[in-house]
């Protein structure tokens, strides 16, 4: 039988931050559950299902007594911010007037779009949506990421590939993929194509080397300096 798990859940904790950091008692914790699944979904829903795409790879929330702080990782954050700052001051009201808490929101550059495994498979995912072939939008995507400085490459897409009656699944790799190894940096994002003739998945994993201390702190800091994973000498 397969063993399979999440590789960002099998590092969580040693070299992977949490994506939610915070505290509270038995009594509120699934309350506050709920609202960082709403926070996220609303998010996304705003900024990347919406024309033009905002490019945002992930959602960070911090909470403390007073405040809600929210940190978005977008590879467009011109579009996020807008002009002057008015779109990301709309953002914060509306998350204002959801969670009833005081918001604010902080924006990180995606500095290598190609070398973020969501974004790579929501940009499969639109092509899936615009009937391009999936070989080639398979084998692209896997070169310019090994371009741009990856070590290996998996993508996998199940589903009505091509408008085909039976569902199936299909994959490229290139480079090694060492997903055993807990100190590797292997990123993995997934995506869903929503075509006529029903929904194709999408799966990405993405090697970038080897965990090292300094640069997992480096990391955490600019996350929010709180979550600081234990880098792996």
């Amino acid at each position: 039988m397969g063993q399979k798990t999440h590789p960002f859940g099998f590092r969580l904790g040693i070299t992977e931050a949490h994506r939610s950091r915070w505290y509270a008692p038995k009594a509120l914790y699934g309350e506050l559950l709920v609202e960082d699944e709403k926070i996220r979904g609303f998010v996304d829903k705003r900024l990347n299902r919406r024309p033009p795409s905002a490019a945002v790879s992930d959602i960070h929330i911090e909470r403390t007594r007073e405040e809600l702080k929210v940190v978005v990782k977008t590879a467009r954050p011109g579009l996020v911010i807008g002009p002057k700052g008015a779109e990301v001051e709309r953002l914060t009201e509306e998350l204002q007037y959801m969670t009833g808490r005081k918001v604010s929101i902080s924006i990180m550059e995606v500095k290598a779009p190609d070398l973020d495994a969501k974004l790579c498979a929501e940009n499969i995912a639109e092509q899936l949506q615009k009937r391009a072939s999936f070989r080639r939008a398979l084998k692209q995507r896997c070169e310019s990421v090994m371009t741009a400085g990856a070590k290996g490459v998996k993508i996998q897409v199940s589903g009505r590939l091509g408008g085909a009656e039976l569902s199936r699944r299909m994959y490229v790799r290139l480079g090694s993929l060492p997903l055993s190894t807990l100190q590797a940096d292997v990123e993995y994002g997934t995506a869903e194509a929503k075509c006529s003739y029903g929904v194709i998945g999408v799966k990405v994993w993405i090697y970038k080397g080897m965990y090292t201390t300094e640069r997992t702190e480096e990391e955490s800091d600019a996350a929010g300096g709180r979550a600081r994973a234990r880098g792996r000498r």
